[in-house]
């Protein structure tokens, strides 16, 4: 079995040295507190541009961030939408700010960060109408951002990599935007009515991610038992996954999402989909947006950049 990563484990020994209460043993607004706080502690690189907005949204205006790269492109740029990480529960704009700000450099395109409505306020599925409708937004005025509608990605990490799927099987299932490519981030695409998994057990406790806390995230999005079986919830339990855009998955050897990731991905190969999966052995869940802490974050950005780059250029 692989080791943890040095930088990883000295990061945990932090954290454990903090002694802050687990997520599922706060309320949700301490919770969003604790997110904040750790990463308030991240220095965000300079980028060309950063523009906040409100777009319409189903069920009022939904706030953006929109980042152009710190080199100006010679043409318009490819854009990736994305949709940030916290169990549906936590995280916004400003949390996912430096993994933005990495991507639009690295990658040279514009970048859409979409504040979703989060659980429990607004469970399932809520988060989803308004990601779709960011998607369509941005397939519409795309060319008023100096970007490319032509070349439209999307992606995200864990609940972000959860929306994510489920935007591309509405965008199929619709006929919606065309999407050039999807980036799955140790994505969340299981449900409590799913299979089980191994890395739940092997790493459910003391790697960043717990098990109680998936539950307790859970719990807060999906809030009908009906909707566990919704593929739009759950994406690995659709049945048909062909039809869908070439995939960048990135999977870590310490996640409790570890298995189901990997899971996604073979099921998408099945499906005659182009993926390129790479798996971080020694890391943990939540590794690529840890910038300037774990060497490795950044080995993940250039993972997400490469499949953005080779999308954008095919």
């Amino acid at each position: 079995m692989a080791e943890l990563d040095p930088q990883v484990r000295q990061l945990l020994d932090l954290l454990d040295q903090q002694r802050a209460p687990p997520t599922y043993g706060v309320s949700v607004e301490t919770a969003r507190d604790q997110l904040d706080e750790l990463f308030s502690m991240l220095d965000p690189e300079p980028v060309g541009d950063v523009q906040d907005l409100d777009i319409p949204g189903p069920a009022g205006p939904i706030p953006v961030r929109v980042y152009a790269p710190e080199d100006e492109p010679d043409d318009s740029p490819g854009v990736f939408v994305t949709f940030h990480g916290g169990g549906w529960v936590l995280g916004d704009l400003d949390t996912h700010d430096p993994f933005c700000r990495a991507v639009t450099n690295a990658a040279d395109c514009l970048v859409i960060s979409v504040d979703y409505r989060r659980a429990p306020e607004h469970p399932f599925p809520a988060a989803v109408k308004d990601c779709y409708a960011a998607v369509e937004w941005a397939a519409d005025y795309a060319p008023h951002l100096g970007g490319d509608p032509e070349r439209l990605a999307v992606g995200g990490d864990s609940a972000g990599g959860n929306l994510t799927a489920a935007i591309t099987l509405l965008a199929r299932d619709r006929g919606g935007p065309d999407l050039c490519h999807q980036s799955l981030i140790y994505p969340a695409v299981n449900s409590r009515v799913g299979p089980e998994f191994d890395s739940y057990e092997e790493n459910g406790s003391g790697y960043f991610l717990e098990r109680e806390s998936m539950e307790w995230y859970d719990e807060r999005y999906i809030q009908d038992d009906l909707d566990a079986r919704n593929e739009y919830a759950a994406p690995l339990l659709a049945r048909d996954l062909s039809g869908l855009p070439p995939a960048t998955v990135i999977t870590a050897g310490f996640d409790p999402l570890r298995d189901e990731g990997i899971a996604y991905a073979d099921r998408l190969e099945d499906a005659g989909v182009a993926v390129s999966h790479e798996h971080f052995e020694g890391m943990i869940h939540g590794f690529v947006s840890m910038l300037d802490v774990v060497d490795r974050s950044h080995d993940g950005i250039e993972t997400v950049a490469d499949g953005l780059r080779d999308a954008f250029d095919a």
